[in-house]
C-alpha cells in the first residue's frame, strides 16, 4: 500500500474539511453550539498530517530494513532515515524531480523504487554511474577498467547461520565500507544465476566468471554489501533517474541492538 498517497488523501480530505469550518461552517454556527465531530477531528488533524506530509516528502523518510542485502553496513531490523532531497526535490506521489540538488555518487546507500514492482522501495550502494563499464568477475568489482581496491578485515559472524564470512573493506569514490564475499563454490558461485530480462539487456554481456555491464544514461548500477547474498543489478538491471527515493544516512533505532543507532558509510 502506497504510504505517501494515503498522507497524500488525508492531506486534502482533512485541509476541505478546514477550509470549509474555517471560511464558512465556523460563521454559521451558533456561537454555543459544539462542532460537529466530523468538523473537530479532520481540522483539528489538518495541520498535524500536513506537517508530517511535508516532512516525508521533502526533508527525510524513516524505512525498515527486511533483509541481509546490505550487511554488515545495514542489519534486518534497522530503522533508517533517507535524506529526500539530497537528489533533488521531487513531487510526491508520482516522485517527478522539479528540483535539481545533487545526483547519486558511487559509494552512495541510496533507497529506490524496484524496477520489476515499483509498489516495493529497495535499498542497495550505487557503485556504477551513468557511462560506467562495471565489471564483477570473479568476484571482484571493477570499474572502467579499474579494479576497486579492498583490503581484508577479520571475517564476519553470520548468527543466523552460525558461519564466519570473509569481510572485506572496499573504497568507491570518497566512501569506504565493509562487504561480504564468500569463497566461490556451487552455493556462492562467480557466475550469475537466473537473470530476469530487463530493459538495456543488451548492455550487459554475463559468462562463467560474472557479468560486465555499459550503464545507460539516466541509470544506476546497484549492488548489495552481502554480495553473494544480495539480489541487485547483477540479476535485475540498471535503476532508471526516476525511481530514486532517496540517500540514506542515518540508523535511528534497532530493537535487538540499540548500539546500532547512529550514522552509517
Amino acid at each position: 500500500m502506497n504510504f505517501a498517497l494515503i498522507l497524500f488523501v488525508l492531506v486534502i480530505v482533512t485541509g476541505i474539511i478546514w477550509c470549509l469550518d474555517h471560511f464558512w461552517l465556523k460563521k454559521r454556527r451558533p456561537a454555543d453550539a459544539r462542532d460537529p465531530w466530523w468538523v473537530e477531528y479532520g481540522a483539528s488533524f489538518f495541520p498535524v498530517i500536513l506537517v508530517v506530509f511535508c516532512l516525508r516528502s521533502f526533508v527525510a523518510e524513516p524505512f525498515k530494513i527486511p533483509s541481509g542485502s546490505m550487511i554488515p553496513t545495514l542489519h534486518v531490523g534497522d530503522f533508517i532515515l533517507v535524506n529526500k532531497y539530497a537528489y533533488g526535490v521531487r513531487l510526491p506521489v508520482i516522485n517527478k524531480k522539479i528540483i535539481e540538488v545533487g545526483s547519486p555518487q558511487r559509494g552512495d546507500v541510496m533507497v529506490f523504487r524496484y524496477p520489476e514492482n515499483p509498489s516495493l522501495d529497495y535499498i542497495k550502494r550505487v557503485v556504477g554511474l551513468p557511462g560506467d563499464r562495471i565489471a564483477y568477475l570473479n568476484k571482484r568489482l571493477s570499474i572502467n577498467g579499474v579494479e576497486v581496491p579492498v583490503r581484508p578485515l577479520d571475517d564476519f559472524l553470520d548468527k543466523d547461520r552460525l558461519t564466519y564470512v570473509p569481510r572485506y573493506a572496499e573504497t568507491l569514490g570518497n566512501v569506504e565500507h565493509q562487504i561480504l564475499v564468500e569463497p566461490e563454490s556451487p552455493e556462492a558461485p562467480a557466475f550469475i544465476r537466473q537473470v530476469a530480462p530487463f530493459p538495456f539487456r543488451e548492455n550487459c554481456l554475463y559468462n562463467a566468471e560474472g557479468v560486465v555491464c555499459e550503464v545507460p544514461a539516466g541509470h544506476y548500477f546497484m549492488m548489495g554489501d552481502n554480495r553473494d547474498n544480495s539480489r541487485d543489478s547483477r540479476f535485475w538491471g540498471f535503476v532508471p533517474d526516476e525511481n530514486i527515493v532517496g540517500r540514506a544516512f542515518f540508523i535511528w533505532f534497532n530493537f535487538n541492538d540499540l548500539q546500532r543507532i547512529g550514522a552509517f558509510h
